[in-house]
């Protein structure tokens, strides 16, 4: 198989951490190397979280700037901070819906309006898609299984050396069996979304 470089970012409680572990595990369930690592300071407070999952061989699971084969971004102010991750023709797959951190929140800062962080994103590659990935988890029935919606769209894209089923099968085997059926439909309305 070719080798694939995956960049996960988002903050605290969006998933990205879980969603990370199924890829990597979905990856090895198919038999092939993987490396994952990731860095979540704060992360119980909102703070950022970045992960990576490298298949294919690799034995460092740091990805460099420029490195990025995929760039999933599970909140677009984090999306846009980690452009510069990304490969020259890379593909971008973020939710469209904000999760303004604290200081926003309280009114000490601002943060840009979608519109101009999406126009952004897209001035990076061609091959970008955002999805509404809460509202996505709500219609799966879990607020927190919008974060599959991202990995649906990958496995749709036909970017992984596996599909949507093999990332269902993982799902079922990995998570605790109340938590799997909003996560396999929030996977599969992923998919849907980029069909």
């Amino acid at each position: 198989m070719s080798r694939l470089r995956i960049f996960f970012t988002g903050v605290g409680g969006q998933g990205t951490v879980t969603a990370t572990r199924l890829l990597a595990q979905a990856a090895l369930d198919e038999g092939i190397p993987v490396v994952a690592g990731e860095v979540h300071g704060m992360a119980q407070r909102g703070g950022i979280v970045e992960s990576t999952v490298l298949m294919g061989g690799y034995v460092n699971p740091r990805i460099s700037p420029g490195e990025a084969d995929v760039l999933l971004g599970f909140e677009p102010l984090e999306t846009l901070r980690a452009l510069p991750y990304l490969a020259s023709d890379g593909l971008i797959l973020s939710s469209s819906e904000q999760l303004p951190p604290v200081s926003v929140c309280c009114g000490r800062e601002q943060s840009p309006p979608f519109e101009e962080m999406e126009r952004m994103v897209r001035e990076c590659t061609p091959h970008v898609h955002f999805l509404p990935c809460q509202r996505l988890g709500l219609e799966a029935g879990a607020l927190q299984a919008g974060n599959l919606a991202l990995l649906g769209a990958l496995c749709a894209l036909n970017r992984l050396p596996f599909g949507l089923e093999r990332m269902e099968k993982t799902i079922t085997a990995s998570l605790a069996p109340k938590l799997v059926d909003a996560n396999v439909k929030a996977l599969r309305l992923g998919a849907a979304a980029v069909a």
